[in-house]
């Protein structure tokens, strides 16, 4: 997979990048704002973008655009991110996520069955 080095001027020029990616004000202002009419999101949104706005995005809202954006194949903003703040990322394939989650499966069963072993011993006084 290739991907572009990312350059924005701002945590918010990254943001919108993604926001781009994802369909534009309209679609993303629904995304994290159901309740709020298509227009109403969108004007937050765009608030939220604009540096010069008290309006801000949560961290978890910032999470969820960058979520759809890699899910769209959009992974500049997050990259940029990353290497604001000194660390160098990667995508990380759906094989590999699996895999990771199926070493923590068998490792905490592992463990599990080792602690309910020695509990086992407690109860029976050895």
């Amino acid at each position: 997979m290739q991907i572009e080095m990312p350059f924005f001027e701002c945590p918010e020029d990254a943001l919108k990048s993604a926001v781009q990616a994802l369909g534009g004000a309209k679609a993303v202002g629904q995304m994290i704002w159901p309740d709020k009419s298509v227009d109403a999101a969108a004007r937050l949104l765009l608030d939220c973008l604009n540096p010069s706005r008290a309006e801000k995005l949560d961290v978890s809202q910032v999470i969820l655009v960058f979520t759809r954006a890699r899910a769209a194949g959009h992974h500049t903003p997050f990259l940029w991110f990353a290497q604001e703040v000194g660390y160098e990322a990667k995508p990380v394939t759906k094989e590999e996520e699996v895999d990771r989650l199926t070493f923590v499966i068998e490792n905490s069963t592992k463990q599990l069955e080792a602690a309910l072993g020695h509990l086992a011993k407690l109860r029976a006084g050895g």
